[in-house]
């Protein structure tokens, strides 16, 4: 091990939230989250146009805080939507940075993560990676066919925070990841459930692709027939079809907000639809997790709730109202992101864990 302190450099874009960390080995020296309303993020016409925002919002953490980018170790991204890969560490080539860029992964904000580390590895000479991106596939054979041949499931969900909160949760419980079944709801922006078997996640909704609840941001599933009128009505582009189901669907479009701090604000208002409107996104998260019930045949040792929507008690206590009897409900507010991505890297640079090549 180094004498002194490996010092990485943390970037996690989120759909409406920009998240900064300088880790020293495994110590969180320095933390920012900056927040994106719903209207400043709703200017850009993609995610790629958001890039010089978010690379301001880079720039002002290491000067505010001191950080010269050259003393830095390494700098280490979200991972975006690139080609399905096994779950760990990997370097950001040029071939994985082309991909980041296609439009189909350009879609989500997790794309900025490698795209904004890869940059900041090139200005300062600095080792760039990315951990646990969000197309880590391990999906069982049945959990990708839909019932129309040649359109499979992909898998697209929050692996790098499932994965670090579940280890987390058997550690508590005194088991090991790899020895339990668990059921993980990631709920931010958007919203993933995963089935966690002995280690690998073997189903789990595409929140991206417009499966599973609805969320702040995104409209969950729809019924097909409705959505394949709406989208040859004549009324929407293919762009803003594709905007009002991963951007601005959901909560947004219901109540004109994402900020769910506001809807409960509104029902201590006395606003019905509000209260309707949260109630519905939890009875549909308590759907999504039964699912997973059964895909795990009926044996799940713990319920795991974790993102920001799970610092709402309100939120939690109406999903647990509904999914209580199933297991023990195990509660994670906030996510492990930058500690998971922190973590990863510094894996890699000690030597312990393989580098992967993309």
């Amino acid at each position: 091990m180094s004498e002194k302190p490996y010092r990485i450099l943390v970037i996690n874009p989120g759909s409406t939230s920009t998240k900064l960390g300088l880790f020293e080995d495994e110590t969180l020296a320095v933390e920012e989250i900056r927040r994106h309303a719903h209207e400043d993020i709703s200017a850009f016409d993609s995610v790629l146009d958001q890039k010089d925002m978010r690379m301001g919002v880079i720039q002002e953490f290491l000067e505010q805080n001191e950080i010269d980018p050259a003393h830095l170790s390494a700098v280490v991204g979200r991972g975006g939507i690139v080609e399905p890969i096994d779950s760990g560490v990997y370097r950001i080539n040029e071939r994985m940075l082309a991909d980041l860029t296609q439009a189909s992964s350009a879609t989500h904000a997790s794309a900025l993560g490698g795209i904004l580390a890869a940059e900041l590895g090139r200005r300062y000479n600095l080792p760039a990676f990315v951990v646990d991106p969000v197309v880590v596939d391990e999906l069982d054979q049945n959990a990708r066919l839909t019932g129309l041949p040649g359109m499979e499931r992909r898998c697209v969900f929050h692996a790098l925070n499932q994965k670090a909160v579940a280890r987390r949760c058997a550690q508590q419980m005194g088991l090991h990841y790899d020895n339990c079944r668990f059921i993980v709801a990631h709920m931010g922006g958007g919203i993933t459930v995963g089935a966690h078997r002995y280690g690998r996640v073997i189903d789990v909704n595409d929140a991206m692709g417009g499966e599973g609840p609805f969320s702040p941001e995104r409209s969950g599933g729809l019924p097909a027939e409705q959505l394949i009128r709406l989208c040859y009505s004549g009324a929407y582009t293919l762009r803003e079809m594709l905007d009002k189901v991963t951007r601005r669907g959901g909560v947004v479009a219901y109540l004109g907000t994402n900020d769910i701090a506001k809807v409960e604000r509104l029902i201590k208002e006395g606003d019905d639809f509000a209260a309707l409107v949260l109630e519905s996104m939890a009875y549909q998260v308590g759907k999504e997790i039964g699912a997973m019930v059964a895909v795990l045949e009926g044996r799940v040792d713990a319920i795991i709730l974790t993102g920001g929507l799970a610092k709402s008690t309100r939120f939690t206590g109406a999903i647990k109202n509904r999914v209580s009897l199933i297991a023990p409900i195990k509660v994670f507010p906030g996510e492990d992101e930058l500690r998971a991505l922190a973590e990863g890297a510094l894996r890699a640079l000690r030597g312990e864990e393989d580098i992967k090549v993309y």
